[in-house]
C-alpha cells in the first residue's frame, strides 16, 4: 500500500505547489493593479492571462451589494486558496499516512 500512499502524497505536493503559485500570482496582480501598469508589458499580460480565468468567475458571482468600486475578488480567491491548502492538502497528507499504515 506504500505505492498508493506515495502517489497520494505526490498529488498533495503538486497541488500545494500549484496553489502556492496561484496565490502569489494573485497577490502580484493585485499589487500591480494599484499602479498604472503598461498593458503591453509581457509580465503584465502574463499576470492577466494567468489570473483572469480565476478572478472573473468570482467577480461575476459577487452580488451587486459587494461591488463598491474596489475589486475584492483577489481577496476572496486568496481566502479560498488558504482554505484549500488548510483543508484539502492536509486531508490528502493524512489520507496518505492512513493508507500507508493501514
Amino acid at each position: 500500500m506504500f505505492i498508493l500512499s506515495n502517489f497520494i502524497s505526490a498529488v498533495a505536493n503538486i497541488l500545494n505547489f500549484l496553489l502556492s503559485a496561484v496565490y502569489w500570482l494573485v497577490i502580484i496582480r493585485a499589487l500591480i493593479s494599484w499602479v498604472n501598469p503598461d498593458p503591453g508589458n509581457a509580465i503584465v499580460q502574463f499576470l492577466y492571462k494567468a489570473t483572469e480565468p480565476i478572478l472573473e468567475p468570482v467577480r461575476r458571482s459577487l452580488p451587486l451589494a459587494f461591488r463598491f468600486g474596489i475589486d475584492i475578488s483577489p481577496i476572496i480567491v486568496i481566502i479560498l486558496i488558504m482554505f484549500l491548502k488548510s483543508f484539502l492538502i492536509k486531508s490528502l497528507y493524512d489520507l496518505s499516512m492512513w493508507v500507508r499504515f493501514k
